[in-house]
């Protein structure tokens, strides 16, 4: 080898480790500056960007050890800026605004410190609304770092008591992976490298079932089984299913970065250091969601499919499709990383073997018309009783779309738009021709694998609309059944002078409660609705000892109402 070509090598080697070094520049977040919200616990249920439902998880969940009522405090000085309460998602929860131009959120809380929480029962009497999401001045609730705040609780969506914490830029509200501000949680375990996915790019990817891999360690590092994997198309991408611990603790929570390398250059790679609620139904991009939903393990894509605009992706290097077509051996490497640095990898080579079809494979259908919808365009589908569009965002990859129409024995015909196993990024408005004279109490139904959803259906020449974020089958149905209310442990007449609480549970046959309402004696009452259909209220000073009159009205989707009054003593 002469002099030039060694210099030229050496320029490319240091060239390519720079690169690799450098496949995410280094961002600086502050070390020390917040405290842990919980001081009676430090672990973690659950990290940052752990793949969940149609989201990434958006936060670190502090282990509050099955307990409720534990004290959260300010994770540094600053002031409450906001306060929520919904019955879903968040349940109640703060937001306290630092000088550092960073937000702290705390969720799933249950009573708010006294003052804070007499403030915000004045604004909900107000507002003769329970669920608020109010935006304090910022002179009004001034707070230290370790300040009690509120008592932890399992309200909303939580799945069990815990203590959900955020880190925001207050400025874009984009979300920041907490992980990387120095909290002291012991973490020297490298993630876990499960299966291998091997896709074929000249295809959708929701038109095939990957290639498993099986793994072992070798000398280290996690290797496939066979070392040399053969395929049979031109172009490939990879998926992974991999899982992160910390030290002490058995959790699968997610991990934080991967990276592809061929032949030692970078191809494409992940990091979720952070993200915004604009994007987080993206996961479903990230993941093969057509695995997931038939019931598979999650495995994320190591590639960017045509319709993701995620910004989780470094694609400097390309989408994280790579060609086969030289006929050569490609020695892959996948790094897969941790937020404090453990990493593990994966190592293996690929070439082609004989090529098959690169086409769209047109599999046997029992399905009507089928058609090729294509990601970053306007998808139509009408004929003479149903039409509906998907804006250009909503999906991911390309679909050969199904259609179906059954027409059952009785009630209105049942249209099956395609399958649950393809995700939709946006609302789409599926509109059905009327076959009865008009109705304001039309609903659409859309229904697939035991799960449905309701959305009441506005009428327009003709035709019903409504809008939903779903593939499966869709039926126009007439709702004239009022909700339900039933007391818990509670009646007409009672003597409630030993009660702390009276419960109700509200039910609909479309599910959706669209407004609920409670008078004592003429003047509006809050009850709580912290979880599911069960609405609670509190004695406190609103009632006095003596005889009152309670009414409940519930009014579901299309203005069906049941009214209850009862009579009780305190």
């Amino acid at each position: 080898m002469n002099l030039n070509r060694l210099v030229a090598l050496v320029i490319l080697c240091v060239f390519v480790n720079t690169v690799c070094a450098q496949f995410f520049p280094p961002k600086k977040y502050p070390q020390n500056y917040f405290a842990w919200p919980v001081a009676a616990t430090k672990g973690l249920v659950a990290n940052f960007g752990e793949l969940r439902p149609n989201h990434y998880h958006m936060g670190l969940d502090c282990r509050t050890d099955q307990k409720q009522n534990l004290p959260v405090l300010a994770a540094a000085d600053g002031y409450i800026a906001k306060v929520k309460i919904e019955p879903y998602g968040f349940g109640r929860a703060i937001y306290i605004n630092h000088p550092n131009g960073l937000t702290t959120l705390y969720a799933h809380l249950n009573n708010f410190n006294p003052a804070l929480e007499k403030y915000v029962k004045e604004q909900q009497y107000k507002l003769k609304s329970w669920k608020v999401f109010l935006d304090i001045p910022a002179n009004l609730f001034p707070v230290q770092k370790g300040m009690f705040i509120a008592y932890s609780g399992n309200t909303g969506g939580s799945q069990g008591p815990h203590v959900h914490f955020e880190i925001r830029d207050t400025k874009t509200d984009k979300v920041l992976n907490p992980s990387l501000f120095g909290f002291p949680i012991p973490d020297n375990v490298p993630p876990k490298v499960l299966r291998l996915a091997v896709y074929d790019r000249c295809i959708s990817t929701y038109e095939q079932s990957p290639k498993f891999y099986p793994l072992k360690k070798v000398n280290g590092s996690y290797a496939t089984s066979p070392a040399l994997i053969i395929t049979n198309t031109d172009k490939v991408s990879f998926g992974i299913s991999a899982t992160d611990s910390y030290t002490g603790s058995n959790n699968p929570n997610g991990i934080y970065e991967s990276v592809v390398y061929d032949n030692e250059k970078p191809v494409i790679g992940f990091q979720l250091d952070s993200i915004s609620y604009d994007e987080t139904r993206y996961l479903n991009a990230h993941i093969d969601y057509k695995l997931r939903s038939n019931g598979g393990p999650f495995v994320q894509h190591l590639s960017r499919l045509p319709g993701y605009t995620n910004s989780i992706y470094n694609t400097a290097y390309g989408d994280g499709v790579i060609s086969l077509e030289d006929d050569s051996t490609h020695k892959i490497k996948i790094e897969v990383t941790d937020a404090n640095g453990n990493t593990s990898l994966l190592q293996f080579e690929i070439r082609r073997g004989s090529v098959s079809n690169k086409a769209i494979k047109k599999e046997p259908s029992v399905f009507q018309n089928p058609k090729i919808f294509h990601p970053n365009f306007i998808n139509l589908f009408e004929n003479n009783n149903i039409r509906f569009y998907l804006p250009e965002n909503a999906l991911y990859d390309s679909i050969r779309f199904k259609y179906n129409e059954i027409i059952p024995n009785q009630g209105y015909p049942v249209y099956q738009l395609h399958n649950i196993s393809v995700p939709v990024q946006s609302y789409f408005p599926v509109t059905i021709k009327a076959i009865s004279s008009y109705t304001d109490k039309m609903v659409m139904h859309r229904f697939a694998n035991g799960k449905d959803d309701y959305a009441k259906a506005e009428y327009e020449n003709g035709w019903y609309k409504a809008s939903f974020r779903q593939f499966g089958n869709f039926q126009l149905l007439i709702d004239t059944l009022s909700p339900t209310i039933a007391p818990v442990g509670f009646k007409d007449g009672m003597n409630c002078s030993k009660l702390s609480a009276i419960k109700f549970v509200i039910l609909d046959n479309t599910e959706e409660i669209k407004n609920f309402t409670a008078t004592l004696d003429g003047n509006w009452l809050r009850f709580s609705n912290d979880k599911g259909r069960t609405f609670v209220y509190i004695f406190d000073d609103k009632c006095q000892t003596g005889e009152h009159e309670l009414k409940l009205i519930a009014e579901d989707q299309v203005g069906n109402l049941t009214e209850k009054v009862y009579h009780f003593t305190r």
